[in-house]
């Protein structure tokens, strides 16, 4: 398909262009255009006003796909008299995002729904006054156990990381962590130890609790929350070595299965110098049973 570009020159007079999808153009006359910023649909430009006979910034706008509108091609350094110049296009993309949470209505209203049926196929009577309003109390909790699906990393550190020249290991123990197994959406809970060695950065104490809370809310299993609390914070702060481990009691092997109250996992994640170096590692570990 094609896509009309409008032009200025010295303020004045308009030309237009027309680019194929490969990026070629050619001259052809046209009426005015107006601009239109509307990313739902191919757009009219009026382009820079520019001294002489040199036009830049031809940009090509592709027609809304999946509700995200991308400037495909970026046209540059064209100038006039050199009509058969194909000009080699950047790659630029431009977005419109529309957010969307999932405390929304349609979100809340469908968990509900999803409620109602449960208590229906486990033979209760959703109408009844102690049940009357549990799905939706049951949905707006799943919303809250699930939450960390709407966090990301750089929102929760919030430039909270800071130089500093430290090069002794750093540990936050005995946080405490709850999450969901998402084999049989039961909890399971425990603590958290985090050790890091900076390499002339640290950050703020509160954002590792953060950064385990933002993985925990979630659907998980321990090992891979775990592995992603170390690699979250090695790629925020770029440290020597990152150690995680983290304890938890499991409710589907004690309210179910093998029923086995005082059973405990460990699980551990080690990067970089606590990985390679056994003194390091040692250290970590023995202040975290201290």
């Amino acid at each position: 398909s094609t896509l009309l570009i409008s032009r200025g020159i010295n303020g004045s007079a308009r030309d237009a262009m027309i680019a194929d999808s490969t990026g070629h153009i050619s001259d052809t006359p046209a009426a005015s255009a107006s601009p239109s910023p509307s990313p739902s649909a191919s757009t009219t430009f009026q382009g820079p006003q520019l001294p002489g006979t040199m036009n830049y910034a031809k940009q090509i706008v592709a027609a809304e796909i999946n509700g995200v509108c991308c400037a495909k091609k970026f046209v540059a350094n064209c100038f006039d008299g050199f009509s058969n110049l194909t000009p080699e296009p950047k790659q630029v993309t431009v977005q419109w995002r529309e957010e969307k949470t999932r405390s929304g209505g349609d979100a809340l209203a469908g968990l509900e729904e999803a409620y109602t049926t449960i208590l229906k196929g486990l033979g209760e009577n959703p109408e009844r006054e102690g049940l009357l309003k549990t799905p939706r109390r049951a949905a707006k909790a799943m919303q809250f156990f699930t939450k960390g699906y709407q966090d990301n990393i750089p929102d929760i550190l919030n430039d909270a990381v800071f130089d500093e020249d430290h090069d002794e290991v750093v540990i936050v123990k005995d946080i405490e962590m709850f999450s969901l197994c998402e084999h049989h959406l039961v909890p399971f809970f425990g603590k958290v130890h985090i050790g890091y060695l900076p390499n002339k950065k640290v950050v703020g104490l509160s954002k590792l609790a953060r950064i385990v809370e933002i993985y925990s809310r979630r659907l998980q299993v321990q090992e891979r929350l775990t592995k992603q609390i170390a690699v979250a914070i090695t790629e925020a702060l770029k440290p020597a070595g990152v150690a995680v481990v983290i304890e938890a009691t499991h409710m589907c092997m004690v309210m179910r299965g093998v029923q086995k109250m005082n059973s405990k996992t460990v699980t551990s994640t080690m990067l970089g110098v606590f990985r390679e170096d056994q003194k390091t590692r040692e250290e970590f570990l023995t202040l975290t049973k201290e």
